[in-house]
C-alpha cells in the first residue's frame, strides 16, 4: 500500500451556511405539520435545498440519494433501474452541467467528480447507507466557498451523515419486491445528545436485472461514533462498499425499433455468444454490437475520516478532519473484437481501477462583532493506478469467468499507468450581517498538478500537466424583506481542475497529441453564476422563485485531428462557451390533517456559442442545444400522513434530449409516476411497526432512461442509450427496537 503524506492547513469547512453534520434520524413523519422534508435555504445569498432523512424514508428503501433529489428544481436524473443505483446508467446533472462537472462531499469528505471511470473518488451510494443519510444539500450554482471539490462548475451535492441522540436502539427493514429484489438493513444505535454516541449499520442488497439475465448486488458496512471531550467533540466514521452490478446492453434508437426496450445481452447463453462472435446472427440481430456475452461495473471502497471540532476562544472555532479512500474496481466487458488465445472467438476485456488517497481539510472560524470571518484549506494525494487487460474464456462451450466477480491472470495488457495528482486549496470568506442584510464576500483558489507514470505505455500519452487558479471570486446577498420573505443574489467563478485518467482528460491520447494540447497551452474549464431570487417561509407554505445566467468557458472536447488509420487520435481542445439562463420554481403547501402538496419546475436554456473547429471540418454547433439537457423539467406530488396511515403519489415529466452536438437526433419528453402507500401498528415496539409498498414506474411506460453512456456523436444515432426499467414494485417491513 502507497504511503499517504498528510499535511494540515488551518482553514473552515462550513462555508457559508451552517455545519449541517449532526442531524437527527427520526421515523416517518407523524403527520405534524412542523415537519419539514425540503428546506428552501432560508437565509442564504444563493439558490440553495436542504433535503431531510424523511425523504429517503419514503422512498423504495435502498434508493439512490442522487434519486432522492430529482423533485428539486434544475436537477436531471437518470439511471436504467428502479433504485437509481446502477452506476453505469447513473447520471445526475444540473442546469446543463454533466454530473463530472459538480462536487460532492459526505461530512465535507470529497467524493471526486462522480465519473463511472472511477478516477478521484466514488458514488454517493459506496460512501453511505442511503438510511444513514441526515441531511442533503444542493447547490444549483456552484456552491459553497468552502466545498472540498476542484470540479464544481455547475453546482454541488453535499450530504451530512446522520447523528442518533435518542439512546441505546434497534432498527431494521426487510424488503421484498420484483426482479427478486432482497434488501435487509440494520442499524444498532447508541448514546444520547451531549454525549458520547454512534451507530453500527450494514446492508445486503441483491435483485435481478429486470430483463436479461444476471444480477446486482451490493454488501455495505457502515459505523459512527461522535465523542465530546470537554467543549471539543471528535467525530470518526467507516465505510466498506462491495458492489457487483452487471451490465444492461446499450441501445440506440434504430436498436429499439428493431429489437425493443427489453433487448439485452447474450448471458447466460453462451453458445449463441459464441456463434454471434463467429458472424452467426439470429434475427432480428444482425451484427456483432447488438449483443454482448456480458458485461459488469465491479467495485471494492473502504472510505475511513476522523475529526475534531474545537472551540478556542469566545467566538473562535477550529475544526479539522483527516480521511483516506481505497478503492478496487474493474469494468468488464465481453469483446467479440478479440479473440482469446485459445481460439475462443471472444474475450473479456476489463478497464482496472486501484485508488489510495488521503488528505486533511480544516477550518478556523471567527465572529468579530458584525463579522464571521473564515479561513480554510484542503490537501489531497491520490495514487490512481489504471490498466486495460484481456483476459481468455475457457472454452468454446464453458466461459470459465464470471463477469459478476474479478477477473484474474489475464493473457495481455494493453496498457498501465500510475497517476499521481496533487490537490492544494485554499479560501476566504467573510460573512457579514447588517441586521435585516447580510453579504458574503469571498474567493477560493486552487493548484492540481497530474502526473502520468507509465508502466506499460501502449499507445497513450505521459507527463505532467497543472491546472492553477488561485483567485475565484464569491459574492452574494441576502435581504429580509419581512419575517417571512427574502431576497437573494449573487455571484461565482469557478474553475474546473484537470483529471489524471487514460480514459478522459489530457492524458486520454496518444504522447504526440498530449505534447500538442501543451504546446497549445490547454485551459481548464471555467464557469461564471449571476443568480437573483426570492423566498417565501411560513408554516402554511414555503417556496423559492430564481433565475440565473451562466458563462461556461474554455469548454473541453476531444476532437479528431485527422484520419485515426494513419496514428492522429482524438485530443482534448478547447472549443468555445456555452451560455446558459433559466428559470427555477418550487413550492411546498400544508394543506393540514397531514395533507401536502408539492411542485417544483425550472426552464433552462443552455446553447453552444461557438462552432467546433478541426483541422479537417467545422461542426457547426453555434446555437445547438447542450446535449442531454431538457428545457423543461417538472414535478408534483400530492402526499398525506396521519398517525397510522401515509402515502405519496408524484410525477415526473422530463422534455425532450439531444444526444448529438448537432440536434439531429433526441430522444422524446416522458412522463413518470411513483408512489407509496403504507401502514404503522402499534407493537409495543420502540417505534411503530411499519409495513409500506413502493411502485416505480407506475403505469408502466417504455423509456429512454440514461442518454450519453458511451458518449455523444456530432450526428446521427449513436448506441449510447439505455432503456428505463417497467413499473417494478416492493413491500418493506419496518421496526424498531
Amino acid at each position: 500500500m502507497r504511503k499517504i503524506t498528510v499535511v494540515l492547513l488551518v482553514g473552515v469547512a462550513a462555508g457559508s451556511g451552517p455545519v449541517m453534520a449532526q442531524q437527527n434520524i427520526a421515523p416517518i413523519s407523524t403527520g405534524s405539520d412542523e415537519t419539514e422534508i425540503i428546506v428552501f435555504g432560508k437565509g442564504e445569498t444563493r439558490q440553495v435545498q436542504e433535503v431531510s432523512s424523511q425523504e429517503f424514508l419514503i422512498l423504495a428503501p435502498g434508493t439512490s440519494p442522487l434519486k432522492a433529489i430529482e423533485k428539486l428544481p434544475s436537477v436531471n436524473f437518470q439511471s436504467a433501474d428502479p433504485f437509481g443505483t446502477y452506476e453505469w446508467s447513473s447520471r445526475v446533472s444540473i442546469r446543463g452541467f454533466n454530473q463530472n462537472q459538480l462536487g460532492y462531499t459526505l461530512d465535507g469528505i470529497p467524493l471526486g467528480d462522480s465519473s463511472y471511470g472511477n478516477n478521484n473518488g466514488l458514488h454517493i451510494g459506496r460512501a453511505i447507507i442511503s438510511e444513514n443519510i441526515g441531511v442533503t444539500r444542493v447547490s444549483q450554482g456552484s456552491g459553497s466557498i468552502g466545498t472540498q471539490a476542484t470540479n464544481n462548475l455547475g453546482g454541488t451535492l453535499e450530504f451530512f451523515s446522520a447523528d442518533v441522540t435518542d439512546g441505546f436502539g434497534v432498527d431494521a427493514n426487510l424488503t421484498y419486491g420484483s426482479s427478486n429484489t432482497m434488501r435487509a438493513f440494520g442499524r444498532i444505535n447508541f448514546g444520547e445528545a451531549g454525549g458520547m454516541r454512534g451507530f453500527l449499520s450494514g446492508v445486503y442488497h441483491n435483485a435481478d436485472k429486470w430483463k436479461g439475465g444476471g444480477e446486482q448486488r451490493s454488501m455495505h458496512l457502515n459505523a459512527k461514533a461522535v465523542i465530546p471531550v470537554g467543549d471539543a467533540e471528535f467525530d470518526a466514521y467507516f465505510s466498506y462498499s462491495d458492489r457487483a452490478e452487471q451490465d444492461y446492453q446499450d441501445l440506440s434508437l434504430e436498436m429499439i425499433n428493431r429489437l425493443g426496450y427489453d433487448h439485452d445481452n447474450y448471458f447466460p447463453d453462451y453458445a449463441k455468444a459464441i456463434a454471434a462472435a463467429r458472424g452467426v446472427f439470429v434475427a432480428p440481430i444482425n451484427n456483432l454490437d447488438d449483443s454482448y456475452y456480458d458485461a459488469s461495473g465491479l467495485r471494492k471502497d473502504t472510505l475511513a475520516a476522523y475529526g475534531l471540532t474545537a472551540p478556542l476562544v469566545d467566538g473562535v472555532t477550529f475544526k479539522i478532519k483527516a480521511y483516506y479512500h481505497d478503492n478496487t474496481g474493474q469494468g468488464t466487458w465481453g469483446t467479440p473484437y478479440v479473440a482469446s488465445p485459445n481460439g475462443v472467438p471472444m474475450s473479456a476485456r476489463t478497464t482496472e481501477y486501484d485508488i489510495q488517497r488521503g488528505g486533511v481539510f480544516s477550518s478556523l472560524n471567527a465572529q468579530v462583532g458584525d463579522h464571521e470571518v473564515t479561513l480554510g484549506g484542503w490537501y489531497e494525494h491520490n495514487d490512481f493506478t489504471q490498466a486495460r487487460r484481456f483476459y481468455a474464456y475457457e472454452s468454446n462451450t464453458n466461459p470459465g469467468l464470471d463477469h459478476s466477480k474479478f477477473l484474474r491472470n489475464p493473457f495481455f495488457t494493453q496498457w498501465l499507468f500510475d497517476f499521481n495528482t496533487d490537490t492544494l486549496q485554499y479560501y476566504v470568506q467573510d460573512k457579514i450581517n447588517l441586521g435585516d442584510l447580510t453579504i458574503n464576500l469571498g474567493w477560493k483558489g486552487f493548484q492540481v498538478n497530474n502526473e502520468s507514470d507509465p508502466r506499460i505505455q501502449g499507445s497513450l500519452a505521459a507527463g505532467k500537466i497543472k491546472s492553477q487558479d488561485w483567485f475565484q471570486p464569491h459574492a452574494g446577498v441576502a435581504y429580509k424583506l419581512t419575517d417571512k420573505t427574502e431576497l437573494f443574489g449573487g455571484f461565482t467563478q469557478v474553475t474546473r481542475a484537470f483529471v489524471s485518467s487514460a480514459t478522459s482528460g489530457p492524458f486520454s491520447t496518444t504522447q504526440a497529441g498530449f505534447n500538442a494540447l501543451i504546446a497549445r497551452g490547454l485551459k481548464p474549464e471555467s464557469s461564471d453564476t449571476f443568480e437573483l431570487g426570492a423566498r417565501y417561509n411560513d408554516n402554511i407554505f414555503n417556496g423559492v422563485i430564481g433565475v440565473y445566467y451562466v458563462n461556461f468557458r474554455n469548454r473541453l472536447l476531444g476532437v479528431q485531428t485527422g484520419a485515426g488509420i494513419v496514428g492522429n487520435p482524438a485530443i482534448l481542445q478547447n472549443v468555445g462557451s456555452v451560455r446558459s439562463i433559466g428559470f427555477e420554481a418550487a413550492g411546498d403547501l400544508r394543506l393540514g390533517g397531514g395533507m401536502t402538496l408539492f411542485a417544483s419546475y425550472s426552464y433552462t436554456g443552455a446553447t453552444y456559442r461557438d462552432n467546433v473547429i478541426t483541422p479537417t471540418a467545422v461542426i457547426a454547433t453555434k446555437g445547438k442545444d447542450v446535449v442531454d439537457t431538457p428545457k423543461h423539467l417538472l414535478r408534483g406530488e400530492i402526499a398525506y400522513d396521519s398517525d397510522a396511515f401515509f402515502g405519496r403519489i408524484g410525477a415526473n415529466y422530463m422534455s425532450r434530449r439531444y444526444f448529438n452536438y448537432l440536434n439531429d437526433r433526441s430522444v422524446p419528453g416522458r412522463v413518470l409516476v411513483d408512489a407509496t402507500a403504507g401502514y404503522r401498528f402499534d407493537a409495543g415496539l420502540r417505534t411503530p411497526l411499519e409495513l409500506q409498498l413502493n411502485a416505480t414506474n407506475l403505469f408502466g411506460n417504455d423509456y429512454v432512461a440514461t442518454i450519453g453512456s458511451n458518449g455523444f456523436g456530432n450526428s446521427g444515432d449513436n448506441q449510447t442509450l439505455l432503456a428505463g426499467s417497467p413499473r417494478q414494485l416492493f413491500v418493506t417491513l419496518k421496526a424498531g427496537f
